[in-house]
């Protein structure tokens, strides 16, 4: 099987280009592992769609599968460009969280960078929960896929390893959550760390980037329309946010390498 190894600001998944395999939750477990596998935050495969210009799926390194992923998203972009897939530079993907839209942004012929619609973010009224013997106040935010977002004082020192598992499996959350923990360092500008549902502490969430812009708004912390940086572990994505709830996001998309597995 061939595979691309791919990420987004360090969020990596491997891409493959053909049908799911009946045991995609054994290979992307195999796979995904960092020391004998490939190394991976999970898989995603994609193929021709009936509504759209291609479909992703998407499944994490436990096995599980994601409804969407927006660093994953423009990595399929510049996946089908670069690899002749497509001419368009402006793309519908198929999720299971909706039809995106895609617009690429070409540096030599080569996708560099993604902007993408990402739809409407539907965030909830703050809530605070006991968690690890903890009191802990979140914003949830469904951006496709269900987030909590956390706002601290210090990243640094945030209890992402103690609190991120224990709400990813709380009661509250039934299908599991994705929690942010959020500093405001501006008006435009967030640092932000992530445990992801399924996958853990990774370098960068691009949904959860959204997630995050959209409950500092709720808070009064942001303006809609203003785009804000949000500095993630890997890098930078621009998340902008309408008067409706609708989000855009901006980011870049690299190839790692291209690799073959006998399983």
């Amino acid at each position: 099987m061939h595979f691309t190894k791919m990420h987004g600001l360090g969020n990596d998944y491997l891409y493959v280009y053909g049908e799911v395999p009946e045991n995609i939750a054994e290979l992307s477990r195999k796979l995904s592992e960092r020391h004998f596998g490939a190394g991976s935050d999970g898989m995603i495969y994609i193929s021709p769609s009936k509504v759209a210009d291609f479909k992703m799926r998407i499944f994490n390194a436990d096995g599980s599968e994601a409804k969407m992923c927006g660093n994953g998203i423009r990595c399929v972009g510049k996946y089908v460009y670069d690899k002749g897939y497509t001419d368009k530079t402006q793309l519908k993907i198929e999720t299971l969280s909706g039809i995106k839209y895609l617009d690429l942004g070409l540096s030599c012929g080569k996708v560099k960078s993604v902007t993408v619609n990402m739809g409407t973010a539907i965030p909830e009224k703050e809530k605070t929960l006991t968690v690890c013997g903890r009191e802990v106040t979140l914003i949830p935010v469904s951006v496709g896929n269900p987030h909590a977002v956390i706002f601290v004082n210090d990243i640094e020192n945030a209890p992402i390893t103690e609190v991120g598992p224990a709400l990813e499996h709380h009661r509250d959350f039934p299908d599991g959550v994705n929690v942010e923990f959020v500093q405001v360092l501006s008006q435009n500008e967030l640092r932000m760390r992530v445990w992801e549902r399924g996958s853990g502490i990774t370098m960068a969430c691009g949904t959860g980037a959204c997630a995050t812009v959209m409950a500092a708004i709720s808070k009064g912390v942001c303006e809609r329309e203003t785009p804000v940086s949000v500095h993630l572990d890997g890098g930078v994505l621009k998340i902008e946010v309408d008067y409706d709830n609708n989000v855009t996001m901006t980011g870049p998309a690299t190839t790692v390498y291209e690799g073959e597995t006998e399983l």
